[in-house]
């Protein structure tokens, strides 16, 4: 007796809706898609209880005649392909033909549509994959999908359903996802019939992301250099260095206008910021990739929140290198912001002699006082203690011969040292208010970067193991050595081949303190495969230069003449990263003089 049998055709449709239709929040996005696809220019999405009872979405896009509104509920009935060899182009956010008959599949699904020059539209019913009704709609051009009552005849399905507000949510998020990929279009979102938010039409995506994450979000934005390869087209704004989050919530990627998933750019913007962030958090992204639809494959996922590119390599250097080179734009225009000359301190009003004040206070606040006492503050006479000037990882003071040949060209000073907080916040006035610097962190980010240009120069020092060492691999991570045998021997490390799929190690670098090398080097491997071509020979070693000249820096509580915080100043300016230490803690913290006012009640 046979035991394979043909599913039912309703059977059918339900196992493919369950791989599209996961919750109300892919029943929209499938549904914004198909909008956004037929030259929507405004969206209305309404939903009930989470979506879970009703989501209706409305769009005035080019809409459909009778004929294609039935064949649109058939499966994989589609107008954005025609052949296989369509799918090498993907130009269109949907593709398959099988959104509408999953969902209506497993919901009470009315469809109206209407073509703009068509006197009468179309009215179809469905309920649970069977078409109930169809007749003629008198409803705006455009078309409007209904979903009522999702997995009503899936109770197996709908239990998995989370709460009401959770579902709300990822509502929220696909339509923001929505939103921002694609500003010129107009959303709107009433819940409950309330309304959350109404997004107009707007121009440029600083104008979306301010609509729905408000103006101090933006402000800390940065926008994106696009000349990073003439395959891939990088545009958007990603925010300043510093600036992050404890998940990737705010770490959105599109490429070709699809909101996508991937960890290859997520490891390629880590690698971008590279030091500007501390571990375990996350940079804010707006990032958009355009490229040739041939070169992307977005036929991989049900939901297609993943793609694969053709070309890995050249897609993540021209990330990172887009990245860099936006922030090293930011450094050079804070650079001279921060150098602006500081504000002339503002004129104090004369108290009038008939005021009932002490005659001690009466001076104390009259002008003459004020502007006397408007100058740095002396600073401590006492040197730096000699153990902050040790050598740093076997070089003498790294930071004279930097500071030596930084002074030769160094712009004059235009802001004013006020003083030094608690022995370790460096007190500045600039031309936007009060800048606090973070005396040790400061110090480490211009050890870190010395000793690093010196290493990358002289090359790295290594030291000969007293027993040379050999370990096997598995045949991917030994095919990576056997490429990057060049790269690992420049970071130090004597490696060569020992037979298949073995290799001998005689030398590690001398900075390092490595207990087991066979453990030290599966560590590098897994390290070192998200790192760039184009990156720095000293990225192995990064980690422990950080923890080196942490203990060489100078400390709080480490008291400093005038002279040397303004030397320290200068130098700090002068660095590739001067926001943040090798370990991603700000070294210096703005404080607007718009700040200070609305603290003092002088600005609401």
């Amino acid at each position: 007796m046979s035991r394979i049998r043909l599913l039912p055709e309703i059977v059918a449709s339900q196992v493919a809706a369950g791989e599209v239709v996961e919750r109300p929040a892919s029943v929209v996005k499938e549904l914004i898609e198909n909008s956004i696809d037929a030259g929507a220019r405004k969206i209305e999405i309404m939903t009930h209880r989470g979506g879970i009872s009703l989501v209706r979405v409305i769009d005035d896009g080019s809409g459909m005649d009778r004929d294609d509104a039935l064949l649109s509920l058939e499966r994989h009935a589609t107008s954005k392909i025609r052949s296989a060899a369509d799918l090498q182009t993907i130009g269109t956010l949907g593709f398959r033909g099988e959104a509408l008959p999953s969902i209506a599949s497993v919901s009470r699904f009315r469809l109206t549509t209407r073509e703009p020059t068509a006197i009468a539209g179309t009215e179809i019913i469905v309920n649970g994959g069977k078409i109930d009704v169809v007749r003629d709609g008198g409803e705006a051009p455009g078309t409007q999908v209904e979903v009522r009552s999702l997995f009503y005849n899936l109770p197996a399905r709908r239990k998995f359903l989370r709460s009401e507000n959770t579902e709300s949510r990822n509502v929220e998020h696909q339509i923001h996802l929505q939103a921002i990929g694609h500003p010129r279009i107009a959303f709107t979102l009433l819940r409950d019939d309330r309304l959350v938010f109404q997004l107009p039409e707007t121009t440029t995506l600083s104008d979306r992301i301010r609509d729905l994450y408000g103006s101090e979000l933006l402000e800390r934005l940065i926008q994106v250099n696009g000349n990073a390869s003439a395959k891939v087209q990088i545009s958007g704004l990603i925010g300043q260095a510093g600036l992050s989050r404890q998940t990737r919530a705010q770490q959105l990627i599109f490429v070709n206008g699809r909101a996508i998933e991937s960890g290859l750019i997520t490891a390629a913007i880590r690698e971008g910021y590279h030091t500007a962030l501390m571990k375990g958090q996350y940079p804010v992204t707006f990032l958009f990739l355009d490229l040739d639809p041939g070169t992307v494959d977005v036929n991989v996922h049900p939901t297609k929140r993943e793609v694969r590119f053709r070309d890995l390599t050249g897609v993540r250097e021209a990330i990172v290198h887009c990245l860099r080179q936006t922030l090293e734009r930011t450094r050079t225009e804070w650079q001279e912001k921060f150098r602006a000359p500081p504000a002339s301190p503002p004129a104090v009003t004369k108290i009038p002699a008939s005021a009932t004040v002490e005659p001690q206070l009466a001076a104390a606040v009259s002008p003459e006082s004020v502007r006397a006492g408007y100058r740095p503050v002396e600073f401590a006479p006492r040197p730096v203690p000699d153990n902050r000037r040790e050598s740093v990882a076997g070089v003498d003071d790294p930071g004279r011969a930097a500071q030596t040949a930084r002074s030769k060209h160094a712009t004059p000073q235009q802001f004013q040292i006020i003083g030094v907080l608690n022995k370790l916040y460096i007190l500045m006035e600039n031309a936007n208010g009060l800048v606090l610097v973070d005396q040790h962190a400061a110090h480490e980010r211009i050890l870190f970067e010395d000793l690093q240009r010196r290493m990358e120069e002289q090359g790295v020092p290594a030291q000969k193991l007293l027993l040379p060492q050999t370990f096997d691999l598995p045949p991917r991570d030994s095919d990576w050595i056997e490429r990057n045998m060049s790269i690992l021997q420049k970071m130090g490390i004597g490696i060569e081949s020992f037979g298949p799929n073995s290799f001998k190690i005689d030398s590690l670098p001398s900075f390092l303190n490595v207990s087991d090398p066979t453990q030290f080097m599966r560590k590098v491997i897994d390290d070192l495969k998200s790192v760039t071509n184009n990156s720095s020979a000293m990225r192995l070693g990064e980690e422990m230069i950080a923890k080196t000249v942490c203990r060489h820096a100078v400390k709080a509580n480490d008291p400093l003449r005038y002279l040397e915080v303004e030397k320290l100043i200068q130098d700090l300016l002068e660095c590739d990263l001067p926001y943040c230490c090798p370990h991603g803690r700000p070294t210096m913290i703005q404080i607007s003089l718009v700040e200070l006012e609305k603290k003092f009640g002088r600005k609401v």
